[in-house]
């Protein structure tokens, strides 16, 4: 399964929790596909910002239950994805 780069990569998740990680081991925080596996993110990432990936973890998160005026919905499961990069590598916003 072939799956274009900016398909993969959805948006960058940006938490207090990820900012301090970012500061400390240059780790960045990503929401992706959920077909997407550590291959094809780590080079989503290489080919879009052109920085060096040096490690790449990733988990499943569970929807959160919703509410729609008087119904509950719950929203879907998502994949993120916690990316290392190369010292000296950056990703600029």
């Amino acid at each position: 399964m072939h799956l274009d780069p900016y398909t993969i990569i959805k948006a960058a998740q940006i938490t207090e929790k990820l900012t301090t990680a970012n500061e400390r081991s240059n780790v960045y925080g990503f929401k992706v596909d959920r077909r997407a596996n550590k291959i094809q993110i780590r080079q989503a990432v290489e080919s879009i910002w052109g920085v060096k990936v040096v490690g790449v973890r990733t988990m499943i998160r569970k929807g959160k239950p919703r509410r729609v005026k008087a119904n509950w919905t719950h929203q879907p499961d998502w994949k993120r994805a916690l990316v290392k990069l190369a010292e000296g590598q950056r990703i600029e916003s």
